[in-house]
């Protein structure tokens, strides 16, 4: 209108031509924002979408100035964004659970266990809800509190794998052999070459006491994942118990160079003199159950 006002010779409406002008401006900085995210050029996109909130809160640009603070790992600066989003979608569980997810990444567990709390409000039977929730209770060492709500997801979609993992890992951590070992036979016959799956079963036989299948378990792991670091730490250990020391000291030298930190806390080099006092100095305190 203020186009044709101005051609045949009307007056403009300055606000209107203002209103336009911030539109088109925010239209730009949003574009050019996409544009750098998609270009890998995370902090230019940043302020790119920060200017354009200044000029109208609009929550697509607020969810992508969201996405590009977790690509930057800014962890508060996300969480903040997707709170001012829920805020605005009180009903949207989707956004809770991203929500609740990045709370996990910074170890959050009690805005974790409000997230939850607000998204079972809306849908009580949501699975994923439960299942950050028993991770929060987990992170807070509430050991059955987390099973309990573990066992809800379970009952919830019984076909995730997730929950079941984190119970047999829960329970093998609590001493509850038996009841570890119903989700390790359950995962073992519903997935194939899982990783995690197969250290849980690592971890439990050597808990039961048998050795030589731990060993066997171990090896299988380490077929899945040449780089599984635990499980050749583990492994060496029980190698080192039953008096096997050329395995235990292949085995953490192999820790070592996957993982080269880790020579801090086992000073000096393997030798055939030096291997009794160097693998136990670097067994003594492991956890043969990796928890």
């Amino acid at each position: 209108m203020g186009f044709w006002k101005t051609f045949f010779g009307g007056e403009s409406d300055p606000e209107e031509e203002k209103k336009n002008a911030e539109e088109r401006n925010f239209d730009l900085l949003k574009y050019d924002g996409v544009k750098a995210m998609r270009l890998g050029q995370v902090d230019y996109a940043v302020k790119c979408f920060q200017k354009a909130l200044e000029t109208k809160d609009d929550p697509e640009v607020r969810d992508y100035l969201s996405r590009a603070f977790l690509r930057l790992g800014m962890t508060d600066e996300a969480l903040a964004e997707l709170k001012m989003l829920i805020g605005s979608e009180p009903q949207n569980v989707n956004l809770m659970m991203l929500a609740a997810s990045v709370a996990y990444m910074k170890e959050d567990y009690g805005e974790m266990t409000a997230l939850c709390e607000q998204a079972l409000e809306v849908d009580a039977d949501h699975a994923l809800a439960h299942l950050l929730y028993a991770k929060a209770e987990l992170g807070q060492g509430n050991l059955v509190q987390g099973i309990a709500r573990l066992t809800k997801t379970i009952v919830l979609d019984e076909r995730l794998v997730e929950p079941r993992l984190l119970r047999g890992q829960t329970l093998l951590a609590m001493g509850d052999l038996k009841g570890a070992e119903d989700d390790v036979e359950w995962l073992t016959t519903y997935t194939e070459d899982n990783e995690d799956v197969l250290l849980l079963q690592a971890r439990l036989t050597e808990a039961k006491g048998c050795h030589d299948e731990a060993l066997a378990a171990y090896g299988r792991v380490i077929e899945v994942n040449p780089f599984q670091v635990d499980a050749y730490r583990e492994r060496g250990r029980i190698r080192y118990y039953l008096g096997d020391k050329q395995g235990a000291k292949e085995d953490m030298e192999k820790v070592l160079e996957l993982n080269p930190e880790g020579a801090a806390d086992v000073n000096g080099e393997y030798s055939a003199e030096g291997i009794e006092q160097k693998v136990k100095q670097a067994y003594s305190n492991l956890n043969p159950f990796g928890i």
